[in-house]
């Protein structure tokens, strides 16, 4: 493993943001509505120096009032989903965890359509009541880690086949609790949630939820990255790492609440978007290597930029419809995930 310079990581980091960039510029060009380059241009160069006019044209609308909070969404979903699978694979040493298979972003829908559900009868301020449903979607997926952490437990260690198959139980079993669920409620909001389920990043968020939002990415993705050395050393095995000094209690702790709340904030405002967690990490560590000081940051980018691309083509392969952002990366995820099962069963 080469040693971290902090020139290696800006280098690769800068990279991506440029690819990034590449991608953002095409999803505010491409949709129902073709963007010219000049008139993209033209209106950024305007908010930039403040240029704004009193009646906005309707490029102005469509860029700045619909799909550019989307895509600042979709980064901010991709790159969650994108550590919290990272972490996931390292911390459990099995190269298909992520939050979807593992059925920690089934715990979180659940949890979320729970706290919608029980939002009205409690009376709350309208600024109290836009948190419910977040903090619903944690503690949703911090319930079902843990449930999932015990199945996979084998005396006293973590069994990596045990656990994947635990995952793909408890996902099954909550998945069948969501469409219960779903017919609970009003029929004039079964259609939306059922959408918003398989990835919708077309819902405005609120200020105060974005803050929550983007303080609570920072500070779960920035503890994480605390525990990057320690998962490079977890990579060969729980006793040899405490061998080495690493306290492996307090990494779980880290990770498993870190990344819990990355997927619960996540699913709280895009649905459960599936396989961003598994196939983003191995395309980083393909390229870039399997150091996590160098992997988290790069992963954040890559999930990112497949989230951003997945909602763009979303958006405009049955133009002016709209599909589900899960079922483009499904059509990606899926895939993969059979050519790891295969291999690692080979």
């Amino acid at each position: 493993m080469q040693p971290l310079t902090l020139r290696r990581l800006l280098l690769r980091c800068a990279a991506l943001a440029a690819v990034l960039f590449v991608v953002v510029v095409l999803a505010l060009k491409l949709g129902a509505v073709q963007v010219s380059l000049y008139g993209l241009a033209r209106e950024l160069i305007r908010f930039a120096l403040h240029q704004t006019s009193e009646l906005p044209s309707n490029y102005s609308l469509i860029i700045f009032d619909i799909r550019l909070p989307r895509i600042f969404l979709g980064v901010f979903v991709g790159a969650s989903l994108a550590v919290a699978g990272t972490s996931f694979q390292a911390l459990l040493r099995n190269p298909l965890a992520d939050p979807y298979v593992l059925g920690v972003s089934s715990g979180a829908a659940v949890g979320a359509i729970l706290a919608y559900m029980i939002e009205p009868h409690l009376g709350l301020a309208p600024d109290v009541a836009v948190l419910l449903t977040p903090l619903g979607a944690f503690m949703g997926a911090l319930v079902t880690i843990a449930g999932v952490y015990l199945l996979g437990q084998r005396d006293g260690e973590i069994d990596s086949t045990t656990l994947l198959l635990g995952g793909i139980i408890t996902a099954s079993f909550l998945n069948a609790l969501i469409m219960l669920l779903l017919n609970l409620i009003s029929e004039r909001d079964h259609g939306g949630m059922s959408f918003w389920l398989m990835g919708d990043l077309s819902t405005p968020l609120q200020s105060n939820l974005q803050w929550i939002i983007r303080v609570g990415f920072f500070l779960a993705a920035g503890a994480i990255y605390t525990t990057a050395s320690d998962l490079n050393l977890l990579l060969a095995g729980e006793k040899e790492a405490i061998h080495l000094g690493v306290d492996v209690r307090r990494v779980r702790i880290v990770v498993y609440v870190a990344a819990s709340i990355l997927t619960g904030l996540a699913v709280s405002v895009s649905g459960a978007i599936g396989y961003v967690g598994l196939l983003v990490p191995h395309v980083m560590r393909m390229i870039f290597g399997s150091d996590h000081r160098i992997l988290l940051p790069t992963a954040a980018f890559g999930g990112a930029i497949a989230v951003v691309l997945a909602d763009m083509l979303a958006r405009t392969v049955v133009a002016p419809g709209e599909l589900p952002v899960g079922a483009m990366t499904a059509l990606a995820g899926a895939p993969l995930f059979i050519y790891l099962l295969r291999r690692r069963m080979g």
